[in-house]
């Protein structure tokens, strides 16, 4: 069974810095491309961020470039997302994706608040 879990989402202020996990399982983690994708209140989905299975290429939003970080642990089966430099426009669900969307997590919600 895939399951994709995420955590480290919470309150935080402007400016402040946050880093979101995801442990997967029931797949082959390193054979597979991950994403963290977002959704604002009230907004459609947005793609944040990619990296590669192997973690040599990663691939960013432009307004998220320079602030973000994705990462990935491969001998943990575990990806990562390094939130810098938050704003309120980055208030969101964030969800965790295997590959294009074969599969999700049930998301951490991000909120960037004074």
């Amino acid at each position: 069974q895939v399951q994709l879990v995420e955590s480290g989402g919470g309150l935080v202020q402007p400016g402040g810095s946050l880093r979101l996990s995801c442990a997967v399982s029931g797949f082959t983690f390193n054979k597979n491309d991950m994403s963290w994708v977002r959704q604002a209140p009230g907004k459609g989905l947005e793609w944040v961020a990619s990296i590669r299975y192997d973690g040599t290429e990663t691939a960013y939003l432009d307004i998220v470039k320079g602030r973000f970080t994705i990462s990935r642990d491969n001998a943990k089966d575990m990806t990562f997302l390094q939130l810098n430099n938050l704003n309120p426009d980055d208030t969101a669900l964030y969800y965790c994706v295997r590959g294009a969307s074969a599969s999700w997590g049930q998301g951490t919600q991000v909120t960037v608040s004074s």
